[in-house]
């Protein structure tokens, strides 16, 4: 399963398209993983761990035992463990720590090229943190050749035509992947301009100059084509099967209780044997009008 994890439920940051920017979300995320709840987790999960995924909906860089929850993951000989940052508060040893203890990617959250724009839609950033963290990861990669630093960048109307400059600004770091997403509503967020139109207008002149520029830069560029771009369905079998959350608030079921329960335990208890069977023999056009979210063309 792939286990996605939010040590804590806090940003240091206000993104104007992110639900952070609402005072009202804030209220209610609120708490972070107890130290001593690690070693339960990773017994109870990371043995069927096929990915980690730390920092999912919140900003990971608020919890001070990373190193830690990197470690015991690597202890349960979990393949990939990947991190999704601002990273704007992370200290050069802080990044080089992960690393050695076995972090195997950094995505970096980034929602405009420019100073002033990046500055305006993540709100309390700074443009020169997350160029220092960038610089400090180049130098991460020449040690450690086989860590990835992925660059997630949110696409929305007002940001969409400066992607084109982004090796402009970025083209003398050390970047595996640039991944392009566009803009969706979650929660009340500050920025609620979600036109297409101008999106749609400028989307395939940008994409095919950023294809054409992590070419020549030996990254890979992931994006969706313009006709898929709203394409979000729901959630399938598969997706449900294997899909694991993980908060201060809530580990993967309602009724999961930390304290005693395991996967196996867990699933004994539920039946899950019997459904993940029920779910073999579902007609198969039933799974294809359901499983696809967002396709993405991996160049």
């Amino acid at each position: 399963m792939a286990v996605f994890l939010d040590p804590v439920l806090a940003c240091n940051l206000r993104c104007k398209m992110c639900y952070f920017s609402d005072p009202e979300y804030r209220k209610r995320a609120k708490g972070m993983l107890h130290p001593d709840d690690l070693p339960k987790i990773a017994h109870a999960f990371f043995r069927r761990t096929l990915k980690l995924q730390i920092g999912c909906g919140a900003e990971p860089s608020l919890f001070p035992h990373n190193t830690t929850l990197i470690r015991l993951a690597k202890q349960y000989k979990t393949p990939y463990i990947s991190m999704t940052t601002n990273a704007n508060l992370f200290a050069d040893k802080n990044l080089w720590d992960f690393v050695e203890a076995g972090l195997d990617e950094i995505t970096l959250s980034l929602h405009g090229v420019t100073r002033e724009s990046y500055e305006y839609f993540m709100t309390g950033a700074s443009f020169d943190a997350f160029c220092k963290a960038m610089a400090t990861l180049t130098e991460i990669k020449k040690a450690y050749p086989r860590f990835k630093v992925r660059v997630n960048y949110t696409v929305n109307q007002d940001n969409m035509k400066e992607l084109a400059l982004f090796f402009d600004v970025f083209g003398n770091y050390s970047i595996d992947i640039l991944q392009i997403r566009p803009i969706q509503k979650i929660g009340e967020s500050e920025y609620d301009s979600f036109s297409w139109d101008e999106l749609y207008r400028s989307y395939d002149e940008v994409i095919k100059k950023v294809r054409d520029d992590s070419l020549r830069h030996g990254v890979v560029c992931i994006a969706p084509e313009k006709i898929d771009l709203q394409s979000n369905g729901g959630d399938d079998s598969v997706v449900e099967a294997t899909y694991c959350y993980i908060s201060p608030q809530y580990v993967w079921r309602e009724d999961f209780d930390l304290s005693q329960d395991t996967y196996q335990s867990y699933s004994r208890r539920a039946k899950r044997s019997k459904t993940l069977f029920y779910n073999i023999f579902k007609e198969t056009n039933s799974y294809l009008d359901n499983h696809k979210r967002l396709n993405y063309i991996i160049q």
